[in-house]
């Protein structure tokens, strides 16, 4: 959760006098990055994943099911050398604070090895002590579950211990403050956001309608009067028909999976980022794990609108709307209110500025189209790969840039900075620091890099291009993280197996896209109508995506025949695919590497570089192009396997490849349907109950339905619950595997 500090954090209105203090400093210490690492290549494929448990009480006498807030000692416990911290050290993990109070985080200690097989089946071992250890230091009935979006959270008596909504730093009319984490970065954060806003955030949620459902959101207290901002539900900020809430934690407080994977080198990392992004919203819809908020199912199935609109720091001007009545257009920006300011409806420039509006320490003004929590707004490029794809009408949507800083990277440091790079941090830079610390308001740019990662941390987009930290000039930058990209649209899901299984697709297609170099560059702003699609309900299913055309890919289809799941059956079982002696049928290959003759498929495209297609074509091919599958599938069986291998004759390595077979499996019957997203059966499971009244409420009798089935799939208890979950064979296979 972006960058811990200790000290006295400070206030909104003290901190946004150091606002280009930060900015300026924070750009000395990138350039300082690029000086000490622009050179460094030959870094190994590492990678790593985050999971997020929400702690539940779950109270079998009394049917209910909370979130617990007095439980966060673990976290403390867990790092502490005197308590728990060997528990994590000798099982290679390491637990981290969140937003919730509730909540935990866990990551291994050390990377993975992207070249190592064994350790794509080792992740989910970790995930499975990592579960194991966080529950031994809790009390039977509080389970760490891995839930997207707690159903409840925001409706009465949610929290165990009760608490009540009345906390000064969100003001929220559903969320307590004591659902924070007590770390003194969080609340600031949350107070910082509504204050720089001008406002509470507003979250706004279409209604899943059902026969009983009244359009609107019934409760929002009408009478409560102990902030001035218990009005904005009734001044506008609420819409009807519309689920609506207005605090951090409703966004920050919901869970998610990232993967982070070390590149080679900043080329390689910036072609990875880029060919990545169009990835980013089929995996929210494949992933999708969230119909439910505040105790109503929506009609959406994902979480990603509700917490880019938690952190939306903007203000009314920036936001290009219409203040409410009485309230400041400019927020608690520091403006000096006393200079007579044009109107903001005029034109900006090509950086985005409104024209004689500026901040009192000289920063422009702009129209900001996104929250800091969103897609990505522009692509690395890349130019100094030996790809080459990119083109600059890729980069199509409004995206505005901090002049003075692209300016600064771009004219001094044009041997560090390409346009590209200079344009994707001036594009960060555009936003305030959201918390200050008055210990670290002064550093040294020559070792620290706190006031650049101050913005880089709280710029929560679909990826996040990570370059390396800074160190003395004695430092050995080979043992250290290099310049990493960071996958961050999935939802979490349910199991250790289905965390690994899409943590292992992501890693694994990394390794491919870096091997086979595939051209995956869409449009910006086709991502961007895919991101929306990717909301609907069952989108998985329902929505045609924008993607490259299946002809421009740069991949010769027929590279890839039989290099589908069945390949795994092949190498692991010798007989019918046998082509002649010591010669063996593998996904159109014998093994000396002569082409067993295969009818090419591939028809040209007559409809343009990009066409929309279904997640289950782009997951898993058709009769023109691979699909994402059997490049990954081709990347293990040329990269992965022990050298010179035939078929599998090691038990070891057949279960290991078993295990990532089944992995590969859930992802493509999620995409094709053939089992159902978490989305698709948590909101088939409140319409099938007998508690639900068709008026699009979960009640907490439901809600502790909900979160019993939930933990049950978790821990493999259910056969039923979890072949609804997962289907017959992968649920077969679990159960046979314990």
């Amino acid at each position: 959760m972006g960058l811990l500090s200790l000290g006295t954090p400070l206030d909104w209105h003290e901190s946004k006098k150091h606002n280009e203090h930060v900015r300026e400093n924070g750009i000395t210490q990138l350039i300082n990055i690029f000086r000490q690492h622009a050179s460094r290549s030959n870094d190994k494929f590492l990678w790593g994943d985050e999971v997020e448990y929400m702690l539940v009480d779950i109270d079998s006498k009394n049917k209910t099911a909370r979130l617990s807030i007095d439980k966060d000692y673990i976290l403390d416990d867990l790092n502490d050398p005197d308590k728990s911290l060997h528990k994590s050290v000798d099982n290679n993990i390491s637990f981290h604070p969140e937003y919730g109070r509730f909540m935990l985080e866990s990551t291994p200690a050390s990377p993975y090895n992207g070249t190592c097989l064994k350790d794509y089946v080792y992740v989910e071992e970790n995930m499975i002590v990592r579960r194991k250890i966080s529950e031994s230091e809790l009390p039977p009935h509080i389970k760490p579950l891995t839930l997207t979006s707690f159903p409840r959270m925001g409706c009465n008596n949610f929290t165990s211990p009760p608490a009540k909504a009345i906390g000064p730093a969100s003001q929220s009319l559903f969320l307590p403050d004591e659902i924070i984490n007590r770390h003194v970065r969080f609340p600031t954060l949350t107070a910082n956001i509504r204050k720089r806003r001008g406002s509470k955030v507003a979250i706004n949620l279409p209604m899943y309608p059902d026969v009983n459902t009244k359009l609107i959101d019934d409760s929002i207290p009408r009478d409560r009067d102990l902030f001035v901002s218990d009005k904005e539900p009734w001044l506008g900020a609420a819409k009807p028909g519309h689920v609506y809430m207005d605090s951090m934690g409703f966004g920050m407080g919901s869970s998610c999976l990232q993967i982070t994977m070390q590149a080679q080198d900043i080329s390689e990392a910036r072609y990875l980022y880029d060919t990545l992004a169009p990835i980013t919203p089929i995996m929210l819809s494949l992933s999708a794990a969230s119909p439910i908020f505040k105790g109503y199912l929506v009609n959406q199935d994902v979480r990603w609108n509700v917490i880019s609109g938690a952190v939306d720091d903007r203000t009314f001007v920036e936001r290009d709307v219409e203040p409410y009545n009485g309230y400041d257009l400019f927020g608690g920006m520091n403006v000096d209110k006393r200079q007579h300011l044009p109107s903001p409806k005029q034109s900006v420039n090509k950086y985005g500025d409104i024209n004689n509006l500026t901040t009192k320490d000289g920063k422009p003004i702009q129209k900001i189209p996104k929250s800091r929590y969103d897609s990505i707004d522009n692509y690395l490029n890349d130019q100094n790969y030996s790809t080459n794809y990119f083109k600059d009408e890729y980069n199509d949507i409004y995206s505005p840039i901090n002049e003075k800083v692209y300016k600064r990277l771009l004219e001094q440091n044009s041997d560090l900075f390409d346009e590209y790079t200079a344009k994707h941090f001036a594009h960060l830079f555009i936003r305030d620091p959201l918390v200050l610390f008055s210990e670290r308001i002064d550093q040294d740019n020559s070792t620290e890099n706190d006031h650049f990662e101050n913005l880089q941390s709280t710029n929560w987009q679909t990826l996040r291009f990570k370059p390396p930290a800074l160190y003395s000039s004695d430092t050995d930058l080979s043992s250290k993280p290099g310049w990493r990209v960071e996958f961050r649209p999935m939802e979490i899901q349910l199991t250790d197996f289905e965390n690994a299984a899409y943590s292992n697709f992501i890693s694994l297609l990394s390794k491919a896209i870096i091997k086979f170099k595939p051209n995956l560059y869409i449009p910006i702003s086709k991502i961007e109508t895919n991101m929306r699609l990717a909301h609907n309900v069952d989108s998985v299913l329902n929505e045609k995506f924008w993607f490259k055309s299946l002809d421009q890919w740069n991949l010769d289809n027929s590279d890839f025949v039989g290099y589908d799941l069945s390949w795994f059956d092949r190498f692991l079982n010798k007989g019918n695919d046998e082509l002649g002696y010591d010669e063996v049928y593998v996904n159109g290959y014998s093994i000396n590497g002569r082409r067993r003759t295969i009818e090419a498929v591939n028809d040209i495209d007559d409809h343009g570089i990009d066409e929309r297609y279904s997640i289950n074509e782009i997951i898993n091919g058709n009769d023109k192009f691979p699909g994402l599958i059997r490049l990954v599938v081709k990347v293990i069986a040329t990269d992965l396997l022990p050298e010179g291998s035939h078929h599998c004759e090691n038990s070891d390595l057949a279960k290991n490849l078993t295990r990532i077979q089944k992995y590969l499996q859930l992802i493509s019957q999620r995409a094709s349907g053939k089992v159902p997203t978490t989305a698709n059966w948590l909101r088939n499971s409140v319409l099938r109950s007998d508690f639900y009244k068709r008026d699009s409420k979960v009640s907490e009798a439901l809600n502790y339905v909900l979160v019993e089935k939930a933990a049950a799939i978790t821990d493999l208890r259910d056969k039923d619950l979890l072949i609804d979950l997962l289907g017959e064979t992968t649920t077969e296979y679990l159960l046979n595997s314990i």
